[in-house]
């Protein structure tokens, strides 16, 4: 089967640790766009689009311009049917195009966490109805977009939607350990010893665990090779 052709749209503002995470997970052939520099696709002839995390917040786009284009594209491919998928920032970005709503919250959810799907969806096939992941946000997706399903939760909110062939996941598939113990360290924000319980649960064991969760990459590469509109303009 020939390669699916993947638009990344890389939130991050230092975006080469998340490309190789997502280089290194997607079985697709990846054209990046750093969307926090500015750069966005000038079509939607992809066969899917993948929206990455960020240390901003989707709200805020008096202060970074950036953002309000990047929400523009992802509404305009879902127009078209594209299949994306956000993942955190993407994930809420996804949830404000599609017509949802998105808060801060009270507190940090971050470190491995336990998520539970409820079996619905095939972005999910192989992965346990509860299932370890890393996470790291203080927003929130507090009102799904019109038409959407819930997929996962737990006791901090939504992780997983879809409506149509758009899908967002809270949580972090992509993250290895190095990656984990650099964000975590660079929460200024973050009670010290809150910091240091999260980096000492950064370990083999919960990162092997994490790991099933990585299946839904490959999960939506099948969506999008089944679902992908025709090459459009």
């Amino acid at each position: 089967m020939q390669s699916l052709r993947v638009a990344l749209l890389n939130a991050a503002h230092d975006p080469a640790d998340t490309a190789r995470n997502f280089r290194r997970d997607v079985d697709a052939d990846l054209v990046e766009f750093h969307a926090a520099g500015g750069e966005l696709p000038d079509s939607y002839d992809f066969d899917a689009a993948i929206v990455t995390g960020s240390r901003s917040s989707v709200y805020w786009d008096d202060e970074q311009e950036w953002i309000a284009p990047t929400r523009e594209w992802v509404a305009g491919a879902d127009e078209r049917g594209l299949p994306v998928l956000g993942v955190c920032f993407g994930h809420q970005l996804v949830a404000e195009a599609l017509g949802g709503t998105v808060e801060g919250m009270d507190e940090y959810e971050i470190g491995y966490r336990e998520v539970t799907h409820d079996g619905s969806d095939p972005l999910f096939d192989g992965i346990d109805t509860e299932f370890t992941v890393f996470t790291t946000h203080s927003d929130a997706v507090t009102d799904l977009p019109p038409g959407a399903d819930l997929l996962a939760e737990n006791e901090y909110g939504v992780h997983a939607f879809r409506r149509g062939n758009a899908y967002g996941v809270q949580f972090h598939p992509e993250y290895d350990t190095r990656t984990a113990e650099r964000v975590t360290e660079r929460k200024d924000d973050l009670a010290d010893d809150r910091k240091a319980t999260v980096l000492a649960g950064i370990d083999a064991e919960q990162y092997r665990a994490a790991c099933e969760a990585k299946r839904l990459f490959d999960n939506f590469c099948e969506l999008a090779a089944r679902d992908a509109p025709p090459a459009a303009d």
